[in-house]
């Protein structure tokens, strides 16, 4: 390997590093504003100065120059120390300096780096430029006189997000950042730009003036608005949960988060429920705890193990979804399931329902067939990695189902079971050709009433094509829930007998229903006695009988396993709401006042049963090793209808009860998918 010196200490680099790098991994520390390790280089910013030898006598820009095998690279001398105090003041000559009012205040780059690599005083006496405000959309807050051009905006959008919705007009010193013809932001990934911005022109809309950083408790956690289980901060003042922002995972999320995830966290604090409540006359009035789990508790035991069942929600933790069939199991009640949208998965090997490549292994496909599923929709950051592959080059792709606008060219094969069970002649050489080919099965495709006959041909293709061979595992399931895998890998299926949720729905199927979190079912025509366990007053909650407030996700610590089988942890960043409890303790009171006492009376207890019975669970951030299973296990045999794989998700922003109570969601709803429904029509 070619070998460096950065200030006499000699470094081993890889070649096509550049300078910049090369200083990093000597552990010297670069200021920049405009470089960033994931977008491409631009050169803006100027701030990243060194001095190289050999090379002309005058500081050079170390994030557009390539290390050489014997350079000499020199990042604290007189000449770079006085060139980075230039640029900072020609920086400043234009910035407003407000930092007492800007959001970015305690936390910005250009704050960091004057005080670090600036003059003490500036030489500048005229008039400051002023730049007109902008409007991008509900997530951006713009304040451009502040910018100072280093285009990481509009190279995200343009790299990562797919959308060229922003961009550099004008030149000289009228330059500026702006969407073209006034335009939102169209992208499911728009607040990442605000954490790009170096120096507060880009802010997060939705939290302006809310909060300084300072006061925040920051608590690391996981994201569960879908089933990727991006890594996030939740950062927390007394009660109330603040801002969401992404931590860097390489394996999931990288550095990025999807908008949803970010910006629903106002809807932890709207339709909340906070008390018992009990249906008396036809209307719902407040219960203490013992009357509301006496009431429960009578109707379980005397309505026979038959005649219960339970479906559980996708925001579930693992450990509410044990106890919930630990108890059920010891009613003698095999009604279970956690497949709201009725998906035809659970049955057989593991493999048959994980993400098997890895969310950072697609990258490394060649080939990939989507089959009903919309990752720009239901995925934005698979989508992004998606649409990072397709830009290396030698990605090729194609679609089954629903035409869907992604931010990479595929080939649209067909609209659904027809063409799976005959496809176009020669659609599918590409597969077959490729060395690394991968599935993506979307849950569009197996929640109809022949889903089981739908995964077996898939099955039966992807066996056919090669996509599962020694090494390389490429059969995906995207999975849209974060409670999902975990509740297939536990079994919260239905068992010998047992009722699937669409039977369970069914008028006069069940004397008591128990929804735990399960909002988006429709139950009004069960005629059943309705039990809704869950943390805000959404359509579970309306035709319920007996409410018991939970905990939202950052009110309780949690397991929660991704769609490619990652089991992470998360843990609890405020407090449940008024009289409202941890899912699983209202669970083991139940348990008790029913006499069927659950046998564990602490988290730590529950979590040994659950690993205990699936040691799966106790693999922390691990993800499985791609191994080749019967793809003709999957699924039955059987005719394949004629219905087309419609869109999974009709609203990205509207797909669970804490993003429906969110007024930010509301907002994105109104301005980014309506418009496109209606174009649509």
């Amino acid at each position: 390997m070619p070998i460096a010196k950065v200030n006499g200490q000699e470094v081993e680099f890889e070649p096509g590093m550049t300078v910049l790098q090369v200083a990093e991994r000597a552990g010297e520390e670069i200021p920049r504003f405009c470089y960033h390790e994931r977008l491409s280089i631009a050169g803006n910013c100027r701030m990243c100065l060194v001095e190289v030898k050999p090379g002309p006598p005058k500081p050079q820009a170390s994030c557009a120059l390539p290390a050489a095998d014997g350079q000499e690279i020199f990042t604290k001398t007189p000449m770079v120390e006085k060139a980075r105090k230039g640029v900072m003041e020609f920086l400043l000559i234009n910035h407003p300096l407000d930092c007492p009012i800007c959001d970015q205040g305690g936390e910005c780059d250009l704050q960091d780096q004057a005080m670090g690599y600036g003059r003490d005083a500036s030489r500048y006496a005229e008039n400051k430029r002023a730049v007109e405000e902008k409007h991008m959309g509900p997530t951006i807050k713009t304040f451009m006189t502040r910018c100072i051009q280093c285009t990481r905006c509009v190279r995200f959008v343009t790299e990562v997000a797919g959308v060229s919705d922003i961009g550099l007009l004008s030149r000289g010193e009228g330059a500026e950042i702006a969407t073209y013809l006034e335009k939102s932001v169209d992208s499911e990934l728009s607040g990442n730009v605000n954490d790009l911005c170096p120096v507060g022109a880009l802010t997060h809309r939705p939290w302006q003036y809310h909060y300084r950083p300072w006061e925040l408790k920051k608590t690391e956690s996981i994201d569960v608005m879908d089933a990727l289980g991006s890594n996030i901060r939740v950062d927390s003042r007394g009660p109330e949960v603040m801002r969401i922002l992404p931590r860097v995972h390489e394996g999931i999320n990288e550095e990025w988060l999807a908008d949803r995830s970010r910006y629903g966290v106002d809807g932890l604090l709207r339709r909340r429920l906070d008390r018992p409540w009990v249906r008396e006359n036809g209307k719902l009035r407040e219960a203490s705890w013992a009357e509301a789990l006496g009431v429960v508790a009578d109707k379980l035991v005397s309505a026979g193990p038959n005649r219960i069942g339970v479906i559980a929600g996708d925001l579930q933790d693992a450990e509410s979804m044990k106890a919930t069939l630990d108890l059920f199991r010891s009613l003698g009640s095999a009604n279970t399931d956690c497949r709201q949208d009725g998906s035809a998965l659970g049955v057989g090997p593991r493999e048959g329902w994980l993400f098997n490549t890895g969310l950072a292994g697609i990258e490394q496909a060649d080939a990939i067939l989507m089959i009903g599923v919309d990752p720009r929709r239901e995925a934005p950051l698979l989508n992004a990695r998606l649409r990072k592959a397709w830009l290396k080059g030698g990605m090729e792709s194609a679609l089954i189902g629903a035409r869907a606008d992604l931010t990479f060219d595929y080939a649209w094969l067909g609209a659904g079971a027809q063409t799976l069970a005959k496809p176009p002649k020669g659609s599918l050489d590409f597969l077959s050709k490729a060395e690394r080919p991968a599935i993506i099965v979307g849950s569009a495709a197996l929640s109809g009433l022949n889903g089981e006959a739908v995964l077996n041909a898939i099955g039966a293709l992807a066996k056919k094509v090669g996509v599962v061979k020694d090494g390389w595992n490429g059969f995906n399931v995207l999975h849209s829930a974060a409670s999902r895998v975990a509740g297939l890998d536990m079994g919260f299926v239905p068992g010998a007998g047992g009722l699937s949720t669409r039977e369970m729905l069914k008028t006069g199927a069940l004397d008591v229903l128990f929804l735990l979190g399960a909002d988006e079912v429709e139950s009004s025509a069960t005629g059943a006695f309705k039990v809704y366990l869950g943390s805000h007053g959404d359509r579970g909650a309306h035709g319920a009988d007996v409410i018991l407030p939970g905990a939202a996700y950052t009110e309780k610590p949690g397991l929660y396993v991704n769609t490619e089988g990652r089991v992470q942890m998360a843990e609890r960043v405020v407090f449940p709401k008024g009289d409202a409890k941890e899912d699983w303790t209202i669970l083991r009171a139940l348990s008790e006042v029913m006499g069927k006492t659950l046998p564990y009376d602490t988290l730590d207890q529950l979590r040994d049963r659950l690993m205990g019975d699936h040691p799966t669970f106790g693999r922390i951030d691990y993800v499985p090793e791609p191994r080749p299973f019967d793809l003709g296990a999957l699924g039955r045999k059987g005719d394949l209808g004629e219905a087309a794989f419609n869109a999974p998700v009709e609203d990205p922003y509207m797909t669970n009860p804490i993003l429906r109570a969110s007024d930010v969601m509301a907002e994105l709803s109104a301005e980014r998918v309506q418009p496109r429904l209606m174009a649509a029509e």
